[in-house]
């Protein structure tokens, strides 16, 4: 057999078409255990050939017990072909295969079968581990237990739900296993997801990014904002809307828009009154009309506003600045409410008192 033409049988499917994981629906993937696993699948044969066994280096094994001799005798009496096994090739060291290695040792071979990768020895680690949970045999949960603490400590900056995808484990595991860290690893302040996008640990840092952006420029795609900010299309849509509505944008999406109808509701910091002003008296729009001139005066006034006051310029406001304006009313609004709030609670301790006003 040796020296002869290589022909990789494919029967057992141990390393061909690893990436259909038909558990995740399409396009959530982690990247890079896909990257990984694209390196072993597929029409390998040309990468392939017959190495001297005696050349190899042991695995920097995920298998905490080390191997299993059964399983490896169990292979040996296997008359078919093997599948290769992989290599790193700066340095000889088996990624996956050691059983089938031990399988070729017991039948007295002096070559077997090798697919080089080149690769770090930490993406060698990562690789041994996604392989070795696809086939073969499984990892034990304190194997996987162990492999996903090492993952952290090489990928401090992956997601949970990455590491948890490349060790077999569930995201919460992983999220045990990395407290257990706590103080002695790297805090980034940004994580590596499963979709190969970089999002802020800390979400109050990105809806102020997106908030920011918002006040910057309106109009900024909701798209543009997530991507930049590093949030998804939906944080992104919810900032805009508390941002239009005067809340802080750093709450949760489940907090009530309607701060009439939410005693927790809070304002964001006070609204930058002359910044708008002047942002409105510099769009032509409102610069250079009658009626824009009109509304920038109207708008300008300390006044007590009734409903026939602001249906008399409501038409006037330019639909792309309705944002601002819009930001300003319910700010007011809202500083107009605690006014009133506090004025019912200063009576209510005079009556309380015996005093009257």
């Amino acid at each position: 057999m040796i020296g002869e033409s290589v022909h990789v049988c494919e029967p057992i499917d141990y390393l061909c078409g690893l990436c259909n994981d038909d558990s995740e629906p399409p396009g959530q993937h982690d990247t890079k255990g896909d990257e990984f696993l694209a390196m072993t699948s597929g029409d390998s044969h040309t990468d392939t050939e017959w190495v001297p066994i005696d050349s190899l280096r042991p695995a920097d094994s995920p298998r905490v017990g080390g191997l299993n001799a059964a399983h490896s005798e169990a292979l040996a009496e296997i008359d078919s072909e093997l599948p290769p096994i992989i290599v790193q090739r700066s340095t000889m060291r088996v990624i996956d295969g050691m059983h089938r290695l031990g399988a070729a040792r017991i039948k007295n071979q002096e070559k077997i079968l090798v697919q080089f990768m080149d690769c770090d020895e930490d993406d060698a680690f990562i690789l041994s581990v996604v392989t070795n949970i696809r086939h073969g045999l499984p990892l034990t949960l304190v194997d996987r237990r162990a492999a996903a603490a090492r993952i952290t400590q090489l990928r401090p900056d992956a997601s949970d739900r990455s590491i948890a995808h490349l060790a077999g484990l569930s995201p919460k595991t992983v999220a045990v296993i990395r407290r257990g860290f706590a103080g002695t690893l790297p805090q980034p302040t940004h994580r590596l997801g499963r979709d190969g996008r970089i999002r802020p640990l800390n979400a109050t840092v990105g809806r102020r990014l997106a908030h920011d952006m918002l006040l910057a420029n309106p109009d900024t795609p909701l798209r543009k904002i997530a991507r930049n900010a590093g949030i998804s299309v939906g944080t992104a849509r919810d900032v805009r809307e508390k941002t239009r509505l005067g809340l802080d944008p750093t709450l949760p999406k489940k907090t009530p828009a309607n701060p009439g109808h939410s005693p927790d509701a809070k304002l964001t910091e006070s609204v930058d009154y002359p910044s708008i002003l002047g942002r409105l008296r510099l769009d032509p729009s409102l610069r250079y009309t009658d009626s824009g001139r009109f509304f920038l005066r109207w708008l300008s006034q300390q006044r007590i506003l009734g409903k026939a006051d602001w249906q008399s310029v409501i038409d006037l406001i330019p639909p792309h600045r309705t944002f601002d304006i819009v930001r300003i009313a319910r700010c007011s609004a809202q500083a107009w409410t605690e006014f009133a709030d506090e004025l019912d609670r200063r009576e209510c301790q005079y009556s309380e008192s015996g005093q009257t006003g």
